[in-house]
């Protein structure tokens, strides 16, 4: 069996939630998310929905600790399948948290969850100075300068490729008259 185009994934998701639109939680949404979850295990976006869906709609018929358990299962695939993403790590976290009274698990996937996220954010702004700088205009060396001020504050450790564009973000400054050339 092929596996579905990723468009088909997007466009099956799109129909489950569309299915609860008038009533959240009706039978057949939980059908079709539970459907597309055994289709694409790896489909972590609707791994992570139908376990909060379970965890905010009564489930007539269903036990709480068959409830919590697939959540757990549902939300351990979504960890995997995302490579340890952050949203994925700190929904997990909050289940443990929530529903098993604090786990030191739920603290270490917070702070992985944290870690994962900072790269992230470490990550998009090298891109947004590099852009910036590659504009070379006033106003976004400027951009470039502010930006660069707050993530040594946040990413304090040098020798990174965010530091190395800020140490461009500088020079190009400085060769535009926006700062001394001691500060380069």
């Amino acid at each position: 069996m092929a596996h579905p185009s990723l468009e088909d994934l997007v466009q099956k998701f799109e129909a489950a939630r569309k299915a609860g639109e008038h009533e959240r939680g009706c039978p057949e949404q939980f059908k079709l998310h539970r459907e597309l979850a055994e289709e694409c295990p790896a489909f972590t976006y609707n791994l992570r929905y139908l376990a909060r869906l379970q965890q905010v709609v009564d489930q007539p018929g269903r036990s709480t600790e068959e409830v919590l358990s697939e959540v757990r299962r549902l939300l351990e695939s979504a960890v995997l399948g995302s490579y340890r993403s952050a949203p994925a790590l700190l929904e997990l976290g909050n289940f443990l948290d929530t529903f098993q009274h604090g786990p030191p698990e739920a603290m270490n996937l917070y702070e992985e969850g944290e870690q994962q996220a900072l790269n992230t954010l470490e990550d998009a702004w090298l891109f947004k100075i590099r852009y910036w700088n590659n504009e070379e205009t006033k106003e976004s060396l400027e951009k470039a300068l502010r930006l660069g001020k707050l993530a040594e504050r946040l990413f304090p450790e040098p020798g990174t490729l965010l530091w190395d564009e800020m140490q461009t973000t500088r020079r190009y400054a400085a060769q535009q008259g926006l700062t001394p050339p001691d500060e380069s």
